[in-house]
């Protein structure tokens, strides 16, 4: 299973349903996969070490180098398809680069 990160400003709104598109998306798509939705000022390397893929709103800057795949989800918040699409995409493409590495 596939373990990801999803962080907003709050983390109470954005990142839920940030969250709540993933999972059902890559369902659909037949993957499986755990996301969590939490506050980005909240993250620390060491919490990053538990996941495979961040999917924060935007960028963020947490004086620290990400280690693991990062793709902005914040496009997935429009819910249109021709903006989510793309996000959806990279994430399948960095699960199946993900399962070849393991």
């Amino acid at each position: 299973m596939i373990k990801i990160l999803a962080a907003c400003g709050a983390g109470i709104n954005s990142s839920h349903q940030i969250k709540t598109a993933i999972e059902e998306e890559m369902e659909n798509r037949g993957y499986s996969v755990k996301v969590d939705a939490v506050v980005i000022k909240d993250i620390t390397e060491e919490l990053l070490k538990d996941y495979d893929i961040f999917t924060p709103i935007s960028k963020p800057k947490l004086g620290f180098n990400i280690s693991i795949p990062v793709i902005e989800a914040g496009p997935i918040l429009y819910r249109m398809p021709a903006m989510s699409k793309p996000v959806f995409d990279e994430l399948e493409k960095t699960i199946n680069q993900l399962k070849k590495n393991n």
